[in-house]
């Protein structure tokens, strides 16, 4: 049996940044792909999944070499693996209260602004039955916004976001960004379009989007 089972979704971008976290320390996991149907009655909003994630979302994680100890919401999956099973550190930051709070800075900015927005901007783009162009520009321009603050602090000249190396700050943010780069963005953007490359350029993450490639289209 593997480590982890994954509870995720082969188009759905939070799920990737576990993965992206997962293979980075080299844990195993096995991934199970929920069906979302036309999304208010797949498998997610069902039992048995709801037994799992009483909140009918992905991720899930259950780790098997820890008596099935199951986390859900994507940003405490990735805290639960860097603080169990990040040894060396790769990914997280010096335990000190300035550091640690700058990590839940950026989490949070990207559980309560990229990520809702990203969301809403994908579904209204992409998967709404009816095409609502309020909604479309309202998202498209907050997605802008959002690059808008990364950028300004990227520009300082800063690799990553913070510690002076990747981070699941870094992990977390990048796994939306791809799916609303705004046009024009290497030239409106380019501190976020050079720390988009960094990050793709680094061998776990390609590895996992070539996972999800092959996902996507075996759907």
């Amino acid at each position: 049996m593997a480590h982890f089972t994954l509870y995720s979704h082969a188009k759905g971008a939070n799920g990737w940044s576990v993965v992206f976290v997962l293979k980075a320390l080299g844990l195993s996991y096995e991934t199970k792909y929920l069906d979302f149907g036309d999304f208010t009655n797949g498998e997610h909003k069902q039992e048995p999944y709801t037994k799992i994630n009483p909140n009918g979302r992905i991720p899930a994680l259950i780790d098997h070499q820890n008596g099935d100890s199951t986390v859900w919401e994507s940003k405490a999956c990735l805290l639960y693996l860097v603080s169990k099973y990040d040894t060396e550190n790769k990914l997280g930051v010096a335990n000190t209260p300035e550091e640690q709070a700058t990590l839940a800075k950026w989490l949070f900015f990207q559980a309560s602004g990229q990520a809702p927005y990203f969301g809403q901007g994908t579904f209204f783009m992409y998967i709404a039955p009816e095409k609502i162009p309020y909604a479309i520009e309202r998202y498209k321009q907050e997605a802008k916004r959002v690059f808008g603050v990364l950028e300004s602090v990227l520009a300082d000249g800063r690799e990553w976001l913070m510690a002076g190396k990747c981070t699941v700050a870094d992990l977390a943010n990048e796994a939306g960004i791809r799916h609303l780069l705004p046009d024009g963005s290497e030239k409106d953007f380019p501190h976020v379009f050079d720390w988009h490359k960094r990050t793709l350029a680094l061998p776990y993450v390609a590895e996992a989007l070539k996972e999800r490639e092959a996902a996507t289209q075996s759907e």
